[in-house]
């Protein structure tokens, strides 16, 4: 029931969001910024990110390896599956992937394959944060005046730092989880009932974290992992530079970076339609900041969202509908597997 509710409310914010992003444009100019697109280029992006799947259950398997020999077609199936669930219901589909995974492959427990899915998306939100922080310090808006160019680049600055201090603090966090969860064990044995049971939840939270970034430590696993983050970050901008190409905009490698910042601001609220409203009103007002005119923003905002988004909508529909599964069997075997990684002890964190 409330799954229910959450989707009916999240459902409410994207109307509101896309109504917001729609009022006062000029539709028959969308339109016609729509017709005059390049749909060759367009298509070839769509291709560029059908990719994006392999390679991202290619970097799955590898954090898995350590944990589980999961089959790359299972982990394939079940990427599509869960990137589906985020175009249709949001970011709260992210977690049938995982269950997805399990039912298929009894062999990954439910921990191992909820565990790596947190493992990547810190892989993903760093490499976005790097790329958009360094690319800020060089790059120029040929529409920026000297103040706001001078804003960018402390902007830039701050990011850049920011996200290198903190993967030094994750790993530093990963090297000393379990000195913290023993000491705090020892300490609260002398505690008083209600503060052994609040320090015995802290202490499951530090395991399950350093559980989580055990692949850190391990020089061949980040190697083998960075370089499959790296395939999939390039195979994305790539996409979304031939979106902008397709428009005619005379964008290189900066802008698109740029507009991916903003694009990614928008794609991280959880509305359903793979953050309808707020993905299209992030990107627009990306490409607004480069001089780009408000109609044209708008269709290529509309084109990159189903670019990006909608490819894993016929493939997740394809395995699933194979699997002979139902969603509230799956949404069921979701939950009861989250609530399963929460209580199970850590077996890594002395890995």
């Amino acid at each position: 029931m409330r799954r229910k509710w959450q989707l009916i409310g999240l459902s409410a914010l994207a109307l509101i969001v896309l109504w917001w992003f729609g009022r006062g444009l000029d539709w028959s100019a969308v339109r016609g910024a729509l017709r005059a697109a390049d749909w060759r280029l367009i298509g070839v992006a769509v291709a560029l990110v059908c990719s994006t799947y392999a390679i991202r259950s290619s970097r799955w398997r590898a954090l898995l390896a350590p944990l589980a020999a999961a089959r790359w077609a299972d982990l394939f199936a079940a990427t599509t599956v869960g990137f589906g669930a985020i175009f249709t219901i949001g970011r709260t589909g992210e977690i049938l992937r995982p269950a997805f995974l399990t039912l298929r492959d009894r062999r990954v427990s439910p921990t191992a394959s909820f565990v790596t899915i947190g493992v990547e998306r810190i892989y993903d939100m760093a490499a976005i944060v790097l790329m958009f922080a360094a690319n800020l310090l060089w790059f120029v808006p040929s529409v920026a005046s000297a103040e706001r160019l001078a804003q960018v680049r402390f902007a830039g600055a701050v990011l850049f730092v920011g996200a290198v201090a903190g993967i030094g603090v994750l790993i530093l966090f990963r090297f000393s989880a379990g000195r913290i969860a023993r000491a705090t064990r020892t300490a609260s044995r002398r505690w008083p009932r209600w503060a052994q049971r609040a320090a015995e939840f802290g202490v499951r939270f530090v395991e399950q974290s350093a559980r989580a970034l055990s692949v850190l430590v391990n020089g061949r696993e980040l190697a083998v992992t960075i370089g499959w983050t790296a395939l999939l970050w390039a195979a994305i901008a790539t996409a979304d530079l031939l979106v902008l190409r397709a428009f005619g905009l005379p964008f290189g490698i900066g802008e698109t970076i740029f507009i991916m910042g903003w694009a990614l601001v928008g794609s991280l609220v959880p509305t359903p339609g793979g953050a309808a409203g707020a993905f299209h009103a992030a990107t627009a007002a990306g490409l607004i900041f480069l001089g780009v005119g408000r109609e044209q923003a708008a269709a290529i905002s509309i084109v990159m969202h189903l670019v990006l988004f909608g490819p894993a909508l016929f493939f997740g529909l394809y395995y699933f509908l194979r699997s002979g599964l139902d969603l509230a069997r799956l949404w069921d075997e979701a939950a009861r597997e989250a609530e399963e990684t929460e209580r199970e002890p850590s077996a890594l964190v002395e890995r």
